[in-house]
């Protein structure tokens, strides 16, 4: 009909209205009149008299600071996670009776229904190598491959019966920092980035550092998911400008390239304001962001005027790429209002060479793991600043030895029982939690799941974990999902 009326109005030959009338369709129409029958169909499901002429959303920043349920006893964390899962045998979790059972076959009803990624379940019993011995006014046995850990362990406190569901490297690990082993849920990084936005003026809310070779889990570790992707978090990279092209191209100054972003601003606050996106409010959030990260960012990786006792403390050398680096950097990072720092370090996947493996990572880790907890106590930081060390699950009391493989006196993956350690911002320091059986085998007392885990993290944060929720494909989604319990022992 609409094409009828429109020809009628127009002097055009037969062959030519033909023509036309093949072209013009309702659908056309609208386009034209800058009405598109979805926008028919939403003016029909909105208010009358906001529907056509609505005001435009403004380009509110997302990372403002927000107000969590309660008053929290950490405002920022620094997540130092070891991919590839260390051996909490080899490192926490003293066992006299494997020693008394060495190169036994395991028993079968410890094993029994249990399945491995590379050993068979009647493999030998395997006692750690590392001598052990109590720390501290608390008395904390640790593995003496952790010199320096030994020194802070009334600051720390050590769970030794954390569980998982998932067997495997990428589902473990997308498990510990999702709370699913499915891809596509936001990480704990963009949890609390969405919760308690940033005090950053001149960063990101939520850096990644990364001393590892690669990890299983993949860019899912530290993505927002169905999160708005302001939330995701932004990795550094190891050399040159933190961020790639934050230096300008020859020949453009500060003040052309001010005036194009405004106009770029200008252009996307205009384009929010019709489609209503919340990704083009993270687009714009993040050109300024950028923008201000230009002189932010090398101030801060600058370390010449940290003293040379701080960097001897932490063994970390200017210039040169470590795990050691990140951990001062992540100092540094809070200082600046950082919420959420995730320093990623891969190398713990021992199925060969056990001992040897886990001196080699100690060596790049413990140092720095021990001076990040002094340095933050000494400058008034640590009481708000939660700290957490560990991986995606644990390793076997049994060997893995495969000629074959070229594999000799290992640990398989072991994902019902693992110990990891916290510190500072309202964690109980110099307390060990929960107990395995005498082989190391079974979670005997106080089991700590992930949900739970993440449960006490957010409540820590000021969350209570049922409550911190969004809403995607018509249901409220959250971290700890259904499951999730408070691990009060842990609490301060």
């Amino acid at each position: 009909m609409f094409g009828v009326l429109l020809l009628n109005t127009m002097n055009l030959s037969q062959e030519l209205r033909a023509e036309y009338s093949r072209l013009i369709t309702r659908r056309w129409f609208f386009r034209q009149c800058g009405v598109g029958l979805g926008s028919i169909a939403l003016a029909s499901m909105l208010d009358g008299s906001k529907a056509m002429g609505a005001v435009a959303p403004k380009a509110a920043n997302p990372l403002a600071p927000h107000a969590p349920h309660f008053k929290p006893k950490a405002k920022r964390v620094i997540y130092l996670f070891m991919g590839g899962a260390p051996s909490q045998l080899d490192l926490f979790d003293y066992k006299p009776s494997l020693a008394k059972y060495n190169g036994k076959p395991v028993p079968q009803e410890v094993v029994m229904g249990q399945k491995y990624a590379f050993i068979k379940p009647d493999a030998a019993l395997y006692a750690s190598e590392f001598k052990f011995a109590k720390h501290g006014a608390c008395g904390a046995e640790l593995s003496e491959a952790l010199p320096h850990l030994s020194t802070v362990v009334d600051d720390i406190a050590i769970v030794k019966s954390m569980t998982t569901d998932a067997f495997n490297h990428a589902p473990a690990q997308v498990l510990m920092q999702t709370g699913s082993t499915q891809f596509g849920r936001p990480c704990f990084g963009s949890w609390v980035l969405y919760g308690l936005g940033s005090e950053a003026q001149n960063l990101p809310g939520f850096v990644v550092l990364n001393s590892a070779n690669g990890l299983s889990g993949g860019a899912s570790l530290f993505g927002s998911g169905f999160l708005p992707t302001v939330y995701q978090g932004v990795p550094f990279r190891k050399t040159g400008d933190p961020v790639l092209f934050l230096s300008n191209p020859a020949g453009i100054t500060d003040k052309m390239q001010r005036r194009t972003l405004d106009l770029i601003k200008e252009l996307n606050t205009k384009h929010l304001g019709v489609i209503g996106d919340p990704e083009i409010s993270t687009r714009i959030a993040s050109f300024e962001m950028a923008y201000r990260m230009q002189s932010s960012a090398p101030e801060l990786i600058d370390v010449a005027k940290e003293s040379p006792e701080t960097l001897k403390m932490y063994g970390a050398e200017p210039g040169k790429p470590s795990f050691a680096m990140n951990c001062l950097l992540a100092r540094r990072m809070i200082e600046r209002g950082v919420r959420f720092i995730q320093l990623f370090h891969e190398g713990w996947d021992h199925h060969s060479e056990v001992v040897n493996g886990v001196k080699d990572q100690t060596a790049k880790t413990d140092q720095a793991s021990a001076a990040l907890i002094k340095d933050l106590k000494q400058r008034g930081l640590l009481d708000d600043t939660l700290i957490i060390w560990g991986g995606e699950f644990g390793r076997t009391p049994m060997v893995e030895s495969n000629a074959d493989a070229g594999r000799k006196l290992g640990r398989d993956h072991h994902p019902q029982a693992f110990s990891i350690w916290l510190a500072g911002g309202g964690i109980k320091p110099g307390i060990s939690l929960g107990e395995t059986d005498e082989l190391g085998f079974h979670v005997v007392k106080d089991k700590v799941s992930i949900h739970d885990l993440h449960a006490t993290l957010l409540h820590l944060l000021g969350f209570d974990h049922t409550k911190l929720t969004y809403r995607f494909q018509g249901r409220d989604f959250r971290l700890t999902d259904v499951e999730g319990e408070l691990v009060t022992k842990l609490l301060a």
